[in-house]
């Protein structure tokens, strides 16, 4: 996996998703969310297995941070991965819903 990968986001007022594609697999890794208010849920995080162990995921939930420190809303992790990352990571607390 190339150290340049390009998290993309697309999404609206109520949903959205980060997400880059992975060479030699048939679907996109991706973190899912949905807003409420100044809040989003981060619902899903998805890697495929050809990139899984290769720091992905955590690509992915720090694109999401970075946008909530601009934009200034709050991350509910209700992902299982995210809630782990939160964790590992107390120093990101005023972030977290």
């Amino acid at each position: 996996m190339s150290d340049t990968i390009e998290i993309q986001h697309e999404g609206n007022e109520t949903e959205g998703r980060y997400f880059t594609s992975v060479e030699g697999a048939a679907r996109e890794a991706e973190l899912t969310w949905r807003a409420e208010g100044d809040v989003r849920h981060a619902t899903h995080t998805f890697v495929p297995t050809e990139a899984r162990g290769q720091g992905l995921a955590a690509k992915l939930v720090k694109a999401m941070i970075e946008d909530a420190k601009e934009q200034d809303f709050r991350i509910a992790p209700d992902c299982s991965y995210v809630e782990g990352y939160f964790r590992r990571h107390p120093e990101l607390s005023d972030l977290r819903a």
